[in-house]
């Protein structure tokens, strides 16, 4: 059941481990069938040195069990929100990876400064409100979903595959296991420039709107040019 789909997820799994923006357990990536309305995703706290197919677990879009022996990741009802209120997503990802989460912790979105951000974010990575304290206290996770997407009321998931939760940390998504990785790489990474720009800049404002246009529309627009064909 699956096989290819948990193939991939448990690459994307190990590929956000060994670029480091995994310590301990702290992360995970789920992918999504849409015709079996099927959703694969790491189990809860096995260490990723352990992790393999057989460990992975399997949910339908309310969370109930559907195969594996182990208990899916603890964030999966975040997972499940994300899939039902973004169709074009096809896998998440979620880790506590340095940068990002420190300007999460910081209570701030993370500034379009430049063309590496432009690349692969149509403007700042957005930042959730704080939740309350009865949404803490209640389905927890599932309410970290819903606060994901009231963000996103008048954004374009597929134009920010990306998101800092308040105090917590970030979440990406995009079509394949290997695409929410690749976008949570990056966001980490343009995270972090962000950071030492301001260090040595504190007055550093965003960058020229027709400079975003012309980095993200020349990868994602209806005119697009990079890469091969």
């Amino acid at each position: 059941m699956l096989n290819e789909l948990k193939k991939q997820v448990l690459q994307a799994n190990l590929d956000l481990w060994r670029q480091g923006l995994i310590i301990c357990t702290w992360g995970n990536v789920s992918g999504i069938d849409r015709e079996r309305g099927m959703v694969v995703i790491k189990p809860s706290g096995v260490p990723y040195e352990e992790l393999t197919v057989d460990k992975l677990a399997i949910v339908d879009l309310q969370g109930n069990p559907a195969q594996g022996d182990c208990k899916p990741s603890s964030d999966t009802a975040t997972h499940l929100e994300l899939y039902r209120s973004f169709p074009a997503c096809g896998a998440v990802a979620h880790s506590h990876s340095r940068f990002a989460t420190s300007w999460a912790q910081a209570h701030k979105p993370v500034p379009a400064l430049g063309t590496t951000h432009a690349d692969y974010f149509y403007g700042e990575i957005p930042l959730t409100r704080a939740m309350t304290a009865e949404e803490i206290q209640g389905s927890y996770e599932h309410e970290t979903g819903k606060v994901i997407v009231e963000r996103f009321i008048d954004l374009d998931p597929e134009r920010i595959p990306g998101v800092l939760v308040h105090s917590h940390g970030p979440f990406s998504w995009g079509a394949t296991p290997a695409s929410a990785v690749e976008n949570m790489i990056v966001l980490e990474e343009v995270a972090a420039m962000a950071w030492h720009t301001l260090a040595l800049e504190p007055s550093a404002s965003p960058m020229a709107r027709e400079l975003l246009d012309k980095h993200f529309n020349r990868k994602h627009g209806d005119g697009k040019y990079y890469g091969q064909d």
